[in-house]
């Protein structure tokens, strides 16, 4: 007999759902490897999670953090070992009267027997609650940085199973334990395998001694668990021809979890795109990290996911270091700004190998490969030596900077021997696919180059317009607006300079001109932006307070994220949409603006002007219809938004009118569509199987 016990939630519950149908078939193969579940639920929470297909059914089961033992097959209690566990235990109401006293505590409101389990914050667990606990009897667990468990003196899940073990003749080299938090610590003290499944609390890994015995894969949940079970040969490999799949997209972040807002709050950009795809039919995976130490089960999010467990270190050297401050100011063509740190660098390399490593594992011969962006540039390379099958695919959502600012990188050569291993490389505009190009030269091959322009969802945005039309009104004030996150190559600092020097020539404006400038910032962690912010706050500060004339002041700056209903607001009172990027691959809040401008333009309307950087890829598609501006240019920059002001009726409504016949109707699946077809005309194998799917 071989016995795998295992802890449900984040550990047999966790990681993809393809690992838990191959964990199921597995076990359903191997009969003679007899389930144990070791959890902290209450056996009522363990008996509707048996309800689910991809749950194995356990010939025991150990609930309560170890003080509940009951028989699998009818939920009835092993009585002699569920005795010995709860010996001294003075009962769930004399506990919580004890420990009523500490405000800090939040009671569970869940089924729990032979245990009282709260919420705590991890600086609430303080000595004297503790002393309060042992005078009680009892001990104390404390995992997640937020669970606190009282159980009986002799209640654990490692107790439960030694006592089974004791029971049943159970040999401790026969037994793999499995879990993920610090209440699954006692598991790995009995001798036995173990299986500290990848995305497990780091304070479980600190707990438990390297040990030969204890395996610790990069896999989370069910494919960590079957990742052990192949190393101790305890069931056969498979082909797992079922979980592969033909199609895999590649980008740094996740789609949101359902029922969270996602940001920013809008049905256009990359995640939007890619998840509306998915939900429209795409088949196939995303494979994103998955960043910090909380589980996160792959079926709470709105894609079929595969998820790569980053820490929050790794996710700092890679992301807003490397990413952040070494690529990004060399995309956007200021190389000047860029920092390149060594560090980082090696985090960036083992990033891109863990995203190689997943797809290598999870694609199906003759694959059709979908990356995205810069953030995972490394893996092609990496992906062609393994895979040599696939299709790979790599789609440039940002812009490519000229040859002699590319190779201002330290690693420039190390990427370059990357990306000439793509199939296929797609831009927003033919500069941006000639600037790649020309940075290959010398190369003896090259990828297939296309030019996709993204588009927006325009029904979306056209039907909340017209739905928000009725509460705009007229306003005394000339409103430009801008919407954008904070970032140096939106040129922010330019703009409220540019409102300076406007009002210096312009007395008219005085009193009637608000700039409104919606500017979320980044995530925590990017210094690269703090000056930019810093110099945001301070100009803002002494223009408004140069100019502020009774309830007036020119400049209303919005440094957080808005509800789309509230940007739809703005799109629909502006005068004038103000876009400056010094680089952009699209800027998809111009064609949002036309599109909701568009939606309500009337015989009778005056409709808003878009000013548009010549730098950002949309004037490539918008620019004959646009005030094209060039940011570098002070002058420019003010003279150009001084003429949008005074643009008379009629220039204003042949310009939109414009805009709308230009914006088109390309819809976001059409442009994946186009996509993936032009990546699979590059297959390296001929018998790859073509990806379709049912658009709804």
């Amino acid at each position: 007999m071989r016995i795998l016990v295992t802890d449900l939630d984040g550990t047999l519950l966790g990681g993809e759902i393809a690992d838990q149908r191959r964990l199921c078939a597995a076990l359903a193969r191997h009969p003679e490897v007899t389930v144990v579940f070791a959890t902290g639920r209450g056996v009522a929470s363990v008996a509707d999670a048996l309800r689910d297909p991809l749950v194995p059914t356990p010939r025991w089961i150990i609930a309560d953090v170890g003080a509940t033992v009951v028989d699998g097959t009818d939920l009835r209690p092993v009585g002699d070992i569920q005795a010995h566990l709860r010996t001294a235990w003075p009962g769930t109401q004399r506990v919580r009267h004890a420990l009523n006293r500490f405000g800090q505590l939040t009671y569970q409101r869940v089924p729990q027997d032979g245990r009282c389990s709260y919420y705590l914050a991890p600086d609430q667990l303080t000595d004297e609650l503790a002393a309060a606990v042992h005078a009680l009897g009892c001990r104390w667990l404390y995992s997640a940085d937020r669970y606190f468990d009282v159980v009986p003196p002799n209640a654990s899940k490692g107790n439960a199973v030694a006592a089974l073990a004791e029971k049943f003749g159970w040999q401790m080299d026969s037994v793999l334990v499995a879990g993920d938090s610090l209440n699954d610590a006692s598991l790995f003290e009995l001798g036995t395998h173990g299986v500290i499944v990848g995305a497990a609390e780091p304070a479980l890994h600190r707990a438990v001694p390297l040990d030969a015995r204890i395996h610790r894969p990069e896999c989370p949940g069910a494919g960590g668990i079957l990742t052990a079970l192949h190393a101790l040969g305890w069931v056969a490999q498979d082909n797992c021809a079922e979980d592969r799949h033909y199609l895999i997209v590649g980008y740094h972040r996740p789609p949101a979890p359902r029922g969270e807002p996602r940001s920013p709050s809008s049905p256009n950009g990359i995640i939007p795109s890619l998840t509306a795809l998915f939900a429209q039919g795409l088949p196939g995976i995303w494979v994103a990290a998955q960043v910090g130490e909380d589980g996160v089960d792959a079926r709470e999010h709105e894609a079929p996911l595969s998820l790569l467990p980053v820490t929050p270190d790794e996710w700092s050297g890679y992301f807003h270091r490397a990413c952040k401050d070494t690529l990004w100011p060399i995309l956007m063509s200021e190389p000047h700004r860029m920092r390149f740190d060594t560090a980082a660098w090696a985090q960036y390399r083992v990033i891109n190998q863990r995203y190689a490593k997943r797809i290598g594992e999870r694609a199906a011969h003759g694959a059709t490969i979908w990356l995205h962006d810069y953030n995972l540039w490394l893996v092609p390379g990496l992906l062609r030596q393994v895979r040599p099958d696939l299709c790979i695919g790599l789609f440039h959502h940002t812009p490519f900077p000229p040859r002699e600012v590319f190779d201002a990188l330290p690693t420039a050569d190390e990427i370059r021997s990357s990306l000439i291993q793509l199939d296929w490389a797609g831009f927003h505009t033919d500069a941006f696919a000639d600037n790649f190009r020309q940075s290959l030269v010398g190369q003896l091959t090259l990828p297939a180059l296309g030019v996709h322009p993204l588009g927006i969802d325009r029904p979306a945005i056209e039907t909340l317009a017209r739905s928000r039309a009725s509460r705009i009104r007229p306003s005394r004030h000339a409103l430009v607006l801008s919407v954008e996150r904070l970032d140096y190559t939106k040129a922010p600092v330019h703009k409220v300079d540019a409102i300076a020097a406007l009002l210096e020539h312009r007395p008219d404006l005085h009193g009637r001109l608000v700039f409104r400038l919606v500017c979320p910032p980044p995530e925590p962690g990017i210094s690269a932006y703090d000056t930019t912010r810093r110099a945001l706050e301070r100009r803002t500060t002494e223009i408004n307070n140069a100019w502020r004339v009774g309830s007036w002041q020119p400049i209303d700056y919005i440094p957080h994220n808005l509800p789309l209903s509230e940007v739809m607001d703005h799109y629909l009172a502006a005068d004038v949409f103000w876009v400056t990027s010094l680089q952009d691959g699209m800027n998809l809040t111009a064609k949002e603006f036309v599109a909701a401008q568009s939606a309500v333009t009337g015989p009778d309307s005056r409709p808003g002007v878009l000013v548009l950087s010549r730098y950002a890829g949309a004037a490539t598609e918008l620019g004959d219809a646009a005030l094209l501006t060039d940011p570098h240019s002070p002058e420019d920059l003010t003279a150009t938004l001084a003429r949008a002001l005074s643009l008379d009726h009629t220039e204003r409504r042949t310009r939109a009118k414009r805009l709308a016949h230009l914006l088109g109707h390309d819809r976001p699946i059409d442009w994946a569509t186009r996509i993936i077809d032009a990546i699979r005309v590059r297959a390296p194998d001929p018998a790859a199987v073509p990806i379709t799917y049912q658009s709804t």
